[in-house]
């Protein structure tokens, strides 16, 4: 078998496997775009500008928000508190979401807030 043939032979499977090896790679932003805190969503606080979605796996507690529309960047901000802790903060101009940001919480309730431009919310302590 003559360099020609064996080169040919193995063009195929090298692009193949490149393929593969990118939509891999792409494959895990797409899903933590979907998804961008581990476990189960637990709750939705809407507002007038967006909403903050609240996530909970074993003690953790994650927490997004989320822009009623996206577009130019403009101030947001997340946030979530274990009682008797501090508040873990992600707050800047973003043009989709904030955070996400996460807390252990174990059995404690926590407060959550989020904001996108003039609207905002405050949760109360919840997921007590």
């Amino acid at each position: 078998m003559g360099s020609g043939a064996i080169h040919r032979r193995l063009v195929l499977p090298l692009a193949v496997l490149t393929a593969s090896g990118l939509l891999a790679l792409a494959a895990p932003t797409e899903a933590h775009a979907a998804a961008p805190c581990p476990g189960r969503k637990v709750r939705t606080l809407a507002f007038s500008t967006g909403s903050v979605v609240v996530y909970k796996r074993g003690g953790y507690v994650c927490a997004v928000t989320h822009a009623k529309k996206s577009g130019a960047k403009r101030w947001m901000s997340v946030s979530v508190r274990a009682r008797g802790g501090r508040a873990v903060v992600d707050k800047g101009r973003y043009q989709r979401h904030a955070g996400p940001v996460t807390v252990h919480a174990g059995r404690r309730c926590v407060w959550v807030k989020g904001s996108v431009s003039q609207g905002s919310v405050s949760s109360g302590w919840i997921l007590c």
